[in-house]
Formats: structure tokens, C-alpha cells, sequence
């Protein structure tokens, strides 16, 4: 029983679109962000819940995901149907911030874009040619949504620390779809999707995973000279610092588990870290 609501608490991408969350928190506390928050949040639960459960609708014929994919052939309907509740939940928040339409409209097309390339019909078909920055599109798409959305709404805290928070954040999500990509490489490359990671070698993924890794760690350090504390600082590093030791490890285990959950997880754990621990 447990297991079953795991699963579905896991697989219908409530956690994830809970991770989406509380990196939106994070982002408004250490940034001091002034908005209204509260509208944002639901705004983001709702997008992330219908594109994601959009996303896995389209992804039912995958092979190298096997117990998501099971659940996913089981629970179409299901994807189908918090697919129409996420529309309808963002599309309403979506004119709540009207003002806002044009950066709004960008995360939503980005959103959309970015599992355009799995519908079959023409011309989103032929994204699957183009799309060799896959890696790339999806993580400034979690980078837009969780940290610079929120920086444009506010409107009043363009600085270099937001720069540097929004580059931290990004290439700590690249290093993550990295290895995301790194075990999809087989099906993409079956599927006719491209990404740098389909093209790279062994030797040439690893640099590409080493360089983020090394972006994120100098990104985030530099922010010590805006005013953010030790200690922030070392809890923004330490899930970085988790995802350079899992690295090896899930090139080789391909586990749902430690995918969805641990890896998708570190996303947002700085952010659990950084609300709850004082960091003064």
C-alpha cells in the first residue's frame, strides 16, 4: 500500500512539481523577492503538473525506464486527466499575472517545446532534428521558471547577485539532466532525438559533466561577495557536492527510484536546506 502511493505521489509528478516549489521559495528568500508569491506558486504547481504529466502521456513507448513506463501504460487516463486540471489551474493563474504575459508566455512556450519533439505529426516531428540542445532547453526552462520568472515579476532586483543565483542554479540542473541524458542516450538516439549528449563520447559527456560541475561550484562561491552568508553558501554547494559523488554511480544504476526521487530530489535540496536551517 505504501508502495502503490509512493509511486503515485512520485509518478503522477507531484513530487516534482513540489520540488518546482520550493525552489521558487528559495529563490524569493534569498533574493528578497516582494510579490505576490502565493498566486506565483500556484501558477508553477499547476504548469509543472500539466507539462509533465503531458510529457510522460507522450512517453508511454520508452524502454529504458521500465517501471515508470509500466505505470504510465497502466495509468494513461490518469496522465491525461491532471494533464487537463494542470492547464486549467495555470491558464487561470496565467491572467492573474496578465501584466507579466510576456515572460509568462515564454515559460509556457519553452514548457511546450520542449516535449513538442515526441508528438508524431508534422512539424513537431521535425524538432527531433534540431533539438541537439536538449540538455541545455530543459534546464534554463527549471532555471526561467524557478529563478528568473520570479526575478521579472518582482522587477526590482536585477542585479549581479540574481545573475550569478540563476547561473548557480542552472548548471547544477545541467549536470543533473547530463545524466539524465546519459541513460536516455540509447532510446533518443532510436527515437531520432538529438542532444549533445547522443553525440559526445564517453571521455567527451564526462568533460561536458566536469565543466558544469566546476561552473556551479564558481558561481555559487562568487555570490559570497553579495552578501550572502558561509553558511548559505555551503548549503547551495552541498547538493552539488552529492550529485558529483552519484555520478558514476548512476551512469550504471538506471533505478526509477534514484532517478525521480534522489536525483530529481537534489534539484531543490539547497532549498530545503536554506529555509529551514538558519543561515545568518
Amino acid at each position: 500500500m505504501l508502495k502503490y502511493l509512493f509511486d503515485l505521489f512520485l509518478f503522477t509528478s507531484c513530487f516534482i512539481a513540489g520540488c518546482a516549489l520550493l525552489m521558487v521559495l528559495q529563490t524569493d528568500q534569498l533574493l528578497h523577492l516582494q510579490y505576490d508569491s502565493t498566486g506565483y506558486l500556484v501558477f508553477v504547481f499547476f504548469s509543472t503538473l500539466c507539462s509533465y504529466n503531458f510529457h510522460w502521456y507522450l512517453s508511454a513507448d520508452a524502454t529504458s525506464e521500465n517501471a515508470r513506463v509500466r505505470w504510465t501504460q497502466h495509468h494513461k487516463i490518469l496522465h491525461l486527466l491532471l494533464t487537463a486540471i494542470g492547464a486549467i489551474g495555470s491558464a487561470w493563474y496565467f491572467f492573474h499575472f496578465i501584466h507579466h504575459w510576456f515572460w509568462l508566455g515564454g515559460a509556457v512556450l519553452l514548457t511546450f517545446l520542449y516535449s513538442a519533439p515526441k508528438l508524431h505529426s508534422g512539424p513537431f516531428a521535425w524538432l527531433r532534428k534540431i533539438a541537439v540542445g536538449k540538455t541545455l532547453f530543459l534546464a534554463f526552462v527549471w532555471m526561467y521558471v524557478t529563478t528568473f520568472l520570479p526575478i521579472a515579476i518582482d522587477g526590482r532586483h536585477w542585479n549581479a547577485a540574481a545573475f550569478l543565483f540563476c547561473t548557480s542554479r542552472f548548471l547544477l540542473i545541467y549536470a543533473i539532466c547530463i545524466i539524465f541524458d546519459y541513460r536516455d542516450r540509447d532510446y533518443d538516439r532510436e527515437a531520432g532525438i538529438r542532444s549533445m549528449i547522443t553525440y559526445f563520447n564517453e571521455r567527451g559527456i564526462n568533460n561536458l559533466f566536469a565543466l558544469s560541475m566546476a561552473g556551479f561550484v564558481t558561481s555559487t562561491i562568487l555570490l559570497y561577495f553579495y552578501e550572502f552568508s558561509v553558511m548559505t553558501i555551503i548549503l547551495l554547494v552541498v547538493p552539488g557536492i552529492i550529485v558529483a559523488f552519484l555520478y558514476p554511480i548512476a551512469k550504471k544504476n538506471f533505478s526509477d527510484y534514484l532517478y525521480y526521487f534522489v536525483l530529481d530530489g537534489l534539484m531543490m535540496f539547497s532549498s530545503l536546506l536554506t529555509i529551514f536551517i538558519s543561515n545568518k
